[in-house]
């Protein structure tokens, strides 16, 4: 069976090495001293390493099952959900108000994503309703706030987001779901939504699904849509739980991964459903949603790889096939081990440097979402804004290409179950898809988060690449040579990418929605280049002042070394075939694919 252990000194050098979050103005980053961020991420490591990850593979196994309207979790989950709610992991960066503990986003984004490492299909159940709190939060009168979220953020009650249908999933303005306004304030919500994950199981008392549907006689499209909190039971005036809701579950979905999470079709008939918002404003406030959510499920790609990741290590090191090519390293042994192989190395560095490439990327989004909600910083809520479906669709991509990369290092055993390996790549898909599937993240970066605001953002995040080189420039020659010079390449190749669209889109916007894919995945590399030489300066800086665990800062230097000289050139391939442009991808007739 896999194991899993929590990356909690990585996750500590990225908050205070790298991001140096007690020298933050932010509002509570003052309060997060070492000792204090490192007891929260060695407990969620017990409770992840011991309790959660022995369970990926029973769900996995196991899955969801449905048996006269009630939809049971696999063996274990319940019991574990009730562990994770009494250690108030479920509130950690929710309002005290509610019940939470009020901790900045950048401390329950590290928590998620050893959660996440560990059994992402369980840990969609607390996620999914975090999302749903936050709209509420967001979105929601008093009363509804006072209503709904305190049992929320406890998760006494979960909560879900229904948006898709079987005849539309992006293009929500075909949504058939109606809402029919009653006497005393509430609608009655009928229609169908399919792929709702946590949509119904036996580890809640209640289940709050924010449905998407149209009120009767409103606008037509997009522009009618509304957003409605629908109870699975009604929720009487004193608190308590009254009769069941027109709200209930048709089918578990057979998928290819995250068997532990009951994916469900939902049938409203008549469900009791209350407005949240405005009407007509649904996208608004389920963007609230949505927008969290994308940047949980960035986090998933970067999970599943650190999971595989490990166990891809240790059967690397204990694996004996063949003799490396230079002499035997293992001469009292039939074979050397597997890591003795360059091509074995090259595929465990991929991923390590990745893995960690991607964890400070999503830190450091966090403390935007922090310095944007805490301190109202516009600039902060526009840069994270341009960055989100670089970090969703980016970071799933390549995700799910390291689970794949860590399964091969076994072989034929990462094809046999018994290992576990397949595992982490099929749960790894979903995040591809999901809440808005890749190819959509790269149009929405490239169609709209560009020009956002004139284009005001990602000259800021140009300036913040150049401001760097500049400001590190001519410190230390090898420095400059490993991290400035590749960093300063892959900037201008993605500002070349930016100047082709702005000279080529408006033509023809095929030149530019063709490039698109290619554009984020550039954009990615840039922005993991750039996190890859702020933790080079630190380990540079570190090293050269002393230190007592030099082994950790000369692995760090080295891991980055290799992600500015074998990945990040990978922008000028993006580039070129950007700048191919659309000919080529339209030349066919439908009919002749």
């Amino acid at each position: 069976m896999p194991r899993y252990t929590a990356p909690t000194k990585d996750l500590q050098f990225v908050l205070h090495d790298v991001l140096k979050i007690t020298e933050s103005t932010i509002p509570g980053y003052d309060e997060l001293e070492a000792d204090f961020t490192s007891a929260i991420l060695e407990e969620a490591g017990k409770l992840t390493s011991e309790v959660l990850a022995p369970l990926n593979a029973v769900g996995d196994k196991e899955g969801c099952r449905l048996e006269n309207g009630i939809v049971y979790t696999p063996t274990g989950f319940k019991e574990a959900f009730e562990k994770v709610k009494e250690g108030g992991w479920t509130g950690l960066d929710m309002p005290e108000q509610y019940g939470g503990q009020n901790m900045p986003a950048v401390i329950g984004s590290a928590v998620g994503e050893l959660f996440s490492s560990s059994n992402m299909a369980f840990t969609m159940y607390q996620g999914l309703t975090h999302g749903a709190a936050s709209a509420i939060l967001a979105h929601g009168t008093d009363a509804q706030k006072d209503k709904w979220l305190p049992n929320m953020v406890s998760c006494d009650w979960t909560g879900t987001m229904n948006l898709t249908e079987p005849h539309c999933g992006t293009d929500l303005g075909l949504m058939r779901t109606k809402a029919e306004p009653q006497d005393d304030g509430s609608f009655k919500i009928t229609g169908q939504k399919i792929f709702i994950s946590s949509g119904e199981h036996d580890m809640a008392d209640n289940i709050i699904h924010l449905c998407l549907a149209k009120i009767t006689d409103g606008p037509e499209g997009i522009k009618g849509v509304s957003l409605f909190i629908v109870p699975k039971f009604i929720v009487n005036d004193d608190g308590s739980l009254g009769e069941r809701n027109g709200v209930a579950v048709g089918n578990i979905e057979e998928k290819m991964g995250i068997h532990g999470n009951s994916t469900c079709v939902m049938n409203y008939d008549g469900a009791t459903g209350y407005l949240l918002g405005d009407e007509h404003k649904g996208m608004r406030a389920m963007f609230t949603m949505m927008n969290e959510a994308r940047l949980g499920v960035g986090m998933q790609g970067l999970a599943q790889t650190e999971a595989a990741y490990q166990n891809a290590l240790d059967y690397a090191k204990d694996r004996l096939q063949g003799r490396a090519v230079t002499g035997t390293e293992n001469p009292d042994g039939p074979a050397d081990p597997l890591i003795v192989h360059p091509d074995i190395r090259r595929s465990l560095m991929e991923q390590k440097s990745f893995a960690e490439g991607a964890r400070a990327f999503i830190l450091w989004g966090a403390t935007m979402i922090d310095a944007a909600h805490r301190s109202d910083d516009k600039d902060a809520d526009g840069l994270v804004s341009l960055l989100t479906p670089v970090i969703k669709g980016f970071l799933t991509d390549v995700g799910y290409d390291m689970t794949v990369k860590a399964q091969q290092v076994y072989g034929g055993h990462g094809y046999i179950e018994e290992w576990g390996m397949s595992q982490f790549t099929r749960d790894a898909r979903i995040a591809m898809i999901y809440e808005g599937a890749n190819g959509v993240q790269a149009l929405d970066l490239v169609g709209r988060k560009l020009a956002q605001d004139g284009g005001k953002h990602v000259m800021a995040f140009f300036d913040l690449v150049k401001n760097f080189i500049k400001d590190n420039t001519g410190q230390d020659e090898a420095f400059d040579k490993d991290f400035l010079d590749p960093l300063k390449a892959a900037s201008k190749d993605l500002q070349a990418a930016g100047m082709y669209f702005m000279q080529n889109g408006m033509s023809n916007p095929n030149h530019a929605l063709s490039g698109s894919n290619d554009f984020m995945h550039m954009f990615g590399h840039v922005c993991l280049g750039l996190m890859w030489a702020r933790m080079g300066k630190v380990a540079s800086e570190t090293l050269a002042a002393g230190t007592s665990d030099a082994t950790f800062y000369e692995t760090k230097l080295a891991t980055g070394r290799f992600y500015m000289a074998r990945q990040l050139p990978s922008t000028a391939l993006h580039l070129t075939r950007i700048q191919s442009g659309a000919d080529t991808v339209m030349a066919l007739d439908a009919a002749n694919f």
